[in-house]
């Protein structure tokens, strides 16, 4: 049987504009070839509220149908929402293939102990996100079906990304032993095409199908760091093009955060479309501003400094008279409150728009890091302030570790210097008391070895803080800390998260690359909900 998988990239709700790529493969195609479309392509999306809110998209969509029923004459497998008694549900033809021996299954049959396939192919019409060991998992899900059914098996899948999803497209074909016979290129569209169970096996990027340590956890994010990579770098593509975007604007702190996005911005946009601005405070040391430079030397993207003491000190001073006129109102004022670190941060964010602003199709980024977004260390309309967020979720201890990656692994080795990944992440917007010097973050929070493990014990293991009490962490091993020390980093995690929700609302689009996300599309907190963690 000859097949063609059709690994293609939609926009959603652009129908004309997904019929286009149908037709452009079906035009391809032989009499006797099996085309197959991923999972809801022709809509483009999973989510239906918008075929509720404009229900003649539906329409739309019955016209492509009857269009290819009435041009081509070659088996086509075709998926696509519809009005079935009285609700909008997923549905999937298989035109001009009623005599085909194949069956077309989704992820509910595919995890279904008692299912039992009686065609020679099975084709799994179900898109798959990447994330962290999701590759690795459903190989695990095919291979334990193909063992049970002894039948040929047949996945399509989505590439692209739809805001924060991110789809990595690895279509492929396996034999009725578990053999890998076709395989389809890895976040790129592609059109695979299969005769006689033979096809064009395309190389993964290493460590695809080896997953990250399941069972506790590790520093060692060596097995995950190109599909990130890849991950961040497709969806910054697809969320700036299909938006009409071209350029991005970013403010360059000479931090880590702000550096991995300027090397992810760079390498998804081009260089010369991403303009990096050095926005130093009288807080800034000479080795933030040095290292802001060396790093869009190496990138080769535009930068420039624009010193922001003449925006702090004007809103100083009006906030001043302000507060006056204010605290004859109320009497509650906070002893020690961060207005000042926050004029600092809202000023740049201010420049970032203004020059989104000034520039056609124009994007300023917002540097968030998603260790931080658990604590609401960030400052909203600050440095959380953008059109959208490429680090979000992704964990400050693995930020570290991507840095040293993309040193070694991008075409440009070193791009990023070695005195940023060295140096200890601070905002830069405080003095500390205790020595007189700029407050760093871990100072502020705890170290970030210890944070990202509470995240992930909390994502991966679900543990309450009595958990976390009895349990070893990875930093403990490394570090002498007592329980009472453990106890209060832990009090604080849980004490800031609960406060912090709001805050995950306010940040913009992030794509979700790991196992487990906060973002706001996929989970759902209230943010007046009051979780009891510290009893």
């Amino acid at each position: 049987m000859k097949i063609t998988l059709a690994q293609l990239n939609p926009i959603p709700a652009d129908i004309k504009y997904n019929k286009k790529k149908i037709f452009e493969v079906l035009n391809n195609a032989q009499k006797d070839e099996l085309v197959i479309f991923p999972e809801l392509f022709i809509y483009g999306h999973h989510n239906f509220d918008m075929i509720k809110k404009f229900p003649f998209i539906l329409s739309q969509i019955d016209e492509v149908i009857e269009e290819i029923k009435e041009n081509y004459k070659n088996p086509i497998l075709i998926s696509y929402p519809t009005l079935l008694n009285g609700e909008i549900q997923k549905t999937h033809q298989l035109i001009n293939g009623e005599n085909l021996d194949v069956e077309i299954i989704d992820d509910k049959e595919l995890m279904d102990e008692n299912y039992v396939a009686k065609a020679s192919y099975v084709i799994c019409l179900k898109s798959f996100l990447s994330r962290t060991n999701a590759e690795y998992l459903r190989n695990c899900a095919f291979e334990k079906f193909i063992k049970k059914q002894n039948k040929n098996f047949i996945f399509i899948n989505q590439v692209g990304a739809i805001d924060e999803f991110i789809y990595d497209g690895a279509s492929r074909m396996y034999d009725k032993t578990g053999r890998i016979v076709a395989l389809a290129k890895v976040f790129e569209e592609d059109v695979l095409k299969i005769e006689n169970n033979i096809g064009r096996i395309e190389k993964v990027f290493e460590n695809f199908t080896k997953p990250m340590n399941l069972d506790k956890f590790s520093l060692d994010y060596e097995a995950d760091l190109e599909r990130t990579y890849r991950a961040i770098i497709l969806s910054i593509k697809d969320y700036f093009s299909k938006n009409g975007f071209k350029q991005a604007v970013l403010g360059l702190s000479g931090g880590l955060d702000s550096t991995i996005c300027a090397v992810l911005l760079a390498d998804a946009l081009g260089a010369k479309n991403v303009l990096g601005v050095s926005m130093p405070s009288k807080l800034t040391s000479n080795l933030s501003k040095t290292d802001a430079y060396e790093l869009a030397k190496n990138l080769g993207i535009g930068f420039f400094e624009a010193p922001i003491k003449k925006y702090h000190d004007a809103f100083s001073e009006g906030f001043e008279e302000i507060f006056a006129e204010t605290s004859k109102h109320w009497c509650n004022k906070y002893t020690n409150s961060y207005t000042q670190d926050n004029i600092q941060a809202r000023s740049r964010a201010m420049i970032l728009w203004g020059i989104a602003n000034e520039y056609g199709s124009t994007l300023s980024i917002a540097t968030s890091d998603k260790s931080e977004a658990h604590m609401g260390y960030a400052t909203i309309n600050g440095d959380m302030s953008g059109g959208f967020a490429p680090i979000a979720d992704v964990t400050k201890t693995k930020l570290f570790a991507l840095a040293r990656w993309m040193n070694k692994n991008r075409e440009v080795k070193n791009a990023v210097p070695e005195s940023i990944i060295l140096k200890p992440p601070g905002a830069e917007l405080a003095i500390d008391p205790n020595t007189g010097e700029t407050l760093k973050a871990e100072d502020a929070l705890m170290p970030y070895e210890f944070l990202d493990e509470v995240i992930w014990r909390i994502e991966n293991l679900h543990q309450s803080v009595d958990n976390m009490m009895k349990s070893e962490f990875l930093y403990e091993k490394n570090n002498k800390i007592t329980l009472e020390t453990k106890k209060l980093w832990l009090e604080k995690f849980f004490r800031r998260l609960n406060t912090a929700i709001y805050k995950w609302y306010i940040l913009p689009p992030a794509p979700i690359v790991d196992s487990s996300s906060i973002n706001k599309a996929e989970f759902n907190q209230p943010i007046v909900s009051n979780i009891n963690h510290l009893k």
